[in-house]
């Protein structure tokens, strides 16, 4: 093979079109050809300046809207659903020789039978003393507030549900929800709140007649004192405290506190009420009105006191009374 290197004017002896082309000059170079072509400055086209996209944003912000929305119109749909709620509220006065942190071990010291109808619209309340002498199942005749801490010390969690098996049993109406909340979580809620007020008609638990504004500790104490009363009255007291707070939550001027109310609510309360129920229970309170709520308790003359063998002061039930205002407050079931 000839190695020796062909000059440019011989290409013609390799090409047989070469007579038509033109030959290469001597100087030609062949990276020529693929240098780029410079464009000036002022020939170049203007590139238009890109926005920024604000439509990604936008569409999160509608999603979101139509999401809030659907929440919205199934909340008033179910809210305006013919039928009652029908709610247990327990409040637990833990017992702090045994109760581990954050759990509900301690008897329900508070029983409050609420239901609410949003269209009616009623809402009653019966508050139920805790010594009310009761057959609880499973474990006998006992104080009713017992139920929850016999249950609950056998495993944990099922003290409410052993309440309602006992007042079902006891007062024939179907109760399908509860919420219990620990006694010191009662009184960081109402702190969240801004505190409560309450308005006595004669002096009561220490407080004179008149308007008062409590705090959270202050609400606690009242609610729960015997000071100068027995326990019907200290019912009636717990009541007051109850209806303070759902006035002072539908107030729109405490609504900017909500951002701290709810936590320190769902810190402290335990409950298997749905979501979707709860605006059924507000709706009822806002068309009723806080200070035309159906409450009434369980009174001295529904009772006979007497003494059991073990010497416990206790409340016998006088059932030809305490059903009819069942009957006549709720209905059966």
């Amino acid at each position: 093979m000839n190695d020796t290197p062909i000059h440019p004017n011989d290409y013609s002896s390799l090409d047989p079109l070469a007579e038509t082309q033109p030959s290469p000059s001597l100087d030609y170079d062949p990276l020529a050809a693929y240098q780029p072509i410079r464009i000036p400055k002022e020939a170049r086209p203007r590139q238009k300046a890109r926005r920024r996209k604000s439509g990604g944003c936008l569409g999160c912000l509608g999603v979101f809207g139509v999401f809030l929305a659907l929440i919205i119109g199934a909340m008033v749909f179910f809210a305006f659903l013919p039928g009652k709620t029908r709610v247990l509220i327990l409040g637990i006065d833990l017992n702090s020789d045994r109760a581990p942190a954050g759990s509900f071990l301690g008897r329900s010291d508070t029983i409050v039978i609420l239901q609410a109808d949003p269209l009616k619209p009623q809402v009653s309340m019966l508050s139920i003393p805790r010594d009310l002498w009761v057959n609880i199942p499973g474990v006998g005749e006992n104080r009713i507030n017992t139920a929850h801490f016999f249950a609950e010390a056998n495993q944990e969690g099922t003290g409410a549900q052993a309440t309602i098996q006992t007042i079902e049993t006891n007062f024939g109406i179907r109760i399908p929800y509860y919420v219990r909340l620990r006694f010191e979580g009662f009184s960081q809620i109402v702190d969240a709140m801004g505190g409560v007020d309450i308005t006595l008609e004669e002096p009561m638990a220490g407080l004179d007649a008149g308007r008062h504004h409590l705090n959270g500790k202050e609400a606690l104490a009242f609610a729960r004192s015997r000071k100068g009363a027995d326990d019907f009255f200290r019912m009636q007291q717990g009541q007051l405290v109850v209806m303070a707070a759902m006035k002072k939550m539908l107030n729109p001027l405490t609504w900017w506190r909500l951002p701290v109310i709810v936590p320190a609510f769902f810190s402290a309360v335990d409950t298997n009420l749905p979501v979707w129920q709860m605006p059924r229970i507000g709706l009822a309170v806002l068309r009723v009105g806080v200070d035309n709520l159906d409450h009434r308790t369980i009174t001295r003359e529904m009772v006979q006191p007497f003494v059991t063998e073990g010497g416990a002061q206790v409340l016998g039930p006088r059932w030809e009374v305490i059903l009819p205002l069942v009957q006549e407050m709720f209905g059966i079931p």
